[in-house]
Order: structure tokens, then sequence, then C-alpha cells
């Protein structure tokens, strides 16, 4: 899994490629939880992601939680496969997926 970030003025982006799954879930819980201090809002682009297991899934819904708290996330860019994965799982009527 590769990850990129960026921000600008409280607002960030984390761009996700490869696959989360069991071995690099950890990687980007600690990854995010390293970055969110200040942020109000969250995009997580996922245009690289390929594919993503309950271990991340638990992630996303942990950064999801800390952000509603005081700002805001959301999930770009979700390919076909990642989205029927959210689909099944409801997972997108919890997260903001644009």
């Amino acid at each position: 899994m590769e990850l990129s970030f960026n921000s600008n003025d409280g607002a960030a982006v984390i761009s996700i490629a490869g696959r989360l799954d069991t071995v690099t879930a950890p990687e980007l819980d600690d990854y995010i939880n390293a970055r969110i201090s200040g942020i109000e809002t969250l995009t997580l682009d996922c245009a690289g992601l390929e594919y993503i297991s309950s271990a991340g899934l638990r992630v996303l819904l942990r950064a999801h939680k800390k952000m509603s708290a005081g700002g805001s996330m959301k999930l770009i860019n979700v390919g076909p496969i990642v989205s029927e994965i959210f689909e099944i799982t409801g997972f997108n009527e919890i997260l903001t997926i644009e």
C-alpha cells in the first residue's frame, strides 16, 4: 500500500493506493492518527485503492468517528470493486462517498 498526504488550511487529502487489508490496515490507522490533529476536513482519495477488507473498513470507521467529533470526512474516486464492498457491508450509508 502507498500513502500520500497533502494539507492546506485545515483540510487534508490522504491518497491510498494498493490493498487495504489485515496487513496494511494498521499502517493506515497510524498514518491517519499522526496527521489529523488540527484537520477539519479529511478527504480520502481512493483512486488507487484496489481492495478493502474488514480490517480496512474498521480503520475507515474509526477515522470517520474521530473526524465527526470536530470536522468531517469523505471518500472520493472510489472504484467499482471497493464501492461494491461498501454497498454489501452498508458502509455506503455510514460514510460520505463522492
